[in-house]
């Protein structure tokens, strides 16, 4: 430290330029942003025009709105305060605000205590001598004339914004996952109950075929199809017992921890034709998605951020400035510190102007460049896949139900068949193949209805999903 014997009011003097030095900086070769166009139609082909008017957007309904069965906002509660991977995306929310306040202030002095001693000879007679300081000091502090760390923290920012935005993307994906692997258990349980009503009645088939086998009404080849179709559909049950235990696993993982006992008792009471209704919901236009969709403000993010990197790449060509102070006491004696006239301070300003770097600074430009041309295609391609899953919800909208009807209607026909098929079998006016037939057909259009019911209620967790529905704003604070 230089001694200078400077008064206060002189040392804030010859701090007084820096000050309007550093005031002044901050010019800043961040391109100007725009947003690009949407690489989509202007509307959805199918808008849902069944939605009465007035219906509440689905980004506008809270999930406990959406989702009425009070067993479903139960288990959805649950994952929400258990699932590991959204608190892993609650950490990446924490870790990227750290991130931006550590580069928010590298744009301020970082000052430090001082305090040192040194016994060294004297250049002038040989003899040793101590010297003592104590004072504060600033370390290379890079004066921002033309703008690289702002970028720098203005990337930091953006990253942070969009770090927010995945989050809101993984709650929204955790709740629509949760009522579709709650709806896949009540359709596990309904195809049980299915298949077991199945079995019990060819495993009844066998005993009557057996009997009249005996009484020599029926042939041989009745009892063998017969016992095939029972041990046929004692196969299924059991695949089907399978796949109930494996989409409960599932399910739990969701949850994070086992479903609630008395959850999974009311299950096998559970039907689809029953579920809880959800809201209708409208569609929209494409460009709502742009503000309703987290996924597609977290991809508007990382285009900021990686338009901000582009503003720092361009400053790296320019000199930097960096500023080393120290202001405190320096004496030949301890006893000597704070006293009147050991004060003194030093200013050390730096300047280095990048002459030769091998292209260095060219090359970082150009990534910068491309890393933004990624981040362009990255956020058109979020749009073009968020209309596609819109257009594909509304499709599965418009058709479902006229599928389900006739479904249905054809469900009923085959009951009717069955019962006189069967009738016309005991009487022995038709064959045992026609009774097998009818089996076959009641439970292939009983499996498929239970699919399709599910399919619709999936779709409507998917629509309420894809049109950014089920993320409630706690208004979490802004870095600052």
């Amino acid at each position: 430290m230089h001694k200078h014997n400077l008064p206060r009011t002189q040392a804030m003097r010859a701090l007084s330029p820096l000050v309007l030095a550093a005031l002044l900086a901050g010019c800043s070769f961040i391109p100007k942003y725009e947003r690009p166009e949407s690489p989509v139609p202007q509307a959805f082909a199918l808008a849902g025009s069944e939605t009465p008017a007035g219906a509440k957007a689905a980004a506008d309904i809270d999930w406990k709105d959406y989702f009425t069965d009070l067993r479903l906002q139960r288990l959805i509660g649950i994952a929400l305060g258990s699932n590991r991977d959204l608190r892993v995306a609650m950490l990446n929310i924490e870790q990227a605000r750290a991130q931006f306040q550590i580069q928010r202030a590298s744009q301020f002095p970082a000052v430090s205590g001082i305090a040192s001693g040194t016994r060294q000879p004297s250049i002038v007679n040989g003899h040793y001598g101590n010297q003592f300081q104590v004072g504060l000091g600033i370390s290379a502090w890079e004066i921002d004339f033309f703008g690289r760390i702002a970028a720098l923290k203005e990337q930091a920012l953006a990253q942070y914004l969009a770090t927010g935005e995945a989050r809101k993307s993984a709650q929204i994906s955790l709740v629509a996952s949760v009522a579709s692997g709650w709806l896949t258990l009540m359709a596990d349980e309904e195809l049980l109950g299915i298949s077991r009503r199945t079995l019990e009645t060819r495993e009844e088939s066998v005993r009557l075929t057996r009997l009249r086998l005996e009484h020599g009404v029926s042939s041989e080849l009745d009892n063998h199809q017969a016992e095939s179709l029972a041990q046929a559909a004692r196969a299924t049950y059991a695949q089907q017992q399978r796949q109930r235990l494996q989409d409960e696993n599932a399910l739990a993982l969701l949850l994070g921890q086992p479903l609630p006992d008395d959850v999974r008792a009311s299950l096998p009471s559970s039907r689809l034709a029953n579920a809880a209704p959800m809201q209708a919901l409208p569609a929209g236009l494409p460009s709502d998605l742009l503000q309703r969709r987290p996924d597609i403000r977290q991809a508007e993010q990382q285009l900021i951020g990686a338009n901000a990197n582009i503003g720092a790449a361009r400053a790296a060509f320019f000199p930097r400035v960096s500023l080393t102070a120290q202001f405190g006491s320096v004496s030949n004696e301890l006893s000597g510190l704070f006293k009147s006239g050991t004060w003194a301070f030093s200013l050390a300003p730096q300047l280095t102007l990048p002459i030769f770097d091998a292209g260095r600074n060219q090359a970082g430009l150009d990534s910068a460049r491309a890393g933004r041309e990624i981040a362009v295609a990255q956020y058109e391609k979020s749009i073009q896949t968020a209309f596609r899953e819109v257009s594909d919800a509304l499709a599965g909208q418009a058709t479902l139900q006229t599928q389900i009807d006739a479904q249905s209607a054809q469900a009923q026909a085959d009951t009717k068949r069955l019962a006189l098929s069967d009738l016309r079998y005991r009487n022995g006016v038709a064959s045992y193949l026609d009774l097998l037939d009818a089996q076959r057909s009641l439970y292939a259009t009983e499996q498929s209805l239970v699919q399709t019911r599910l399919l619709q209620l999936q779709n409507q967790v998917t629509l309420y999903k894809v049109l950014g529905g089920g993320w409630t704003d706690t208004n979490a604070p802004a870095p600052s």
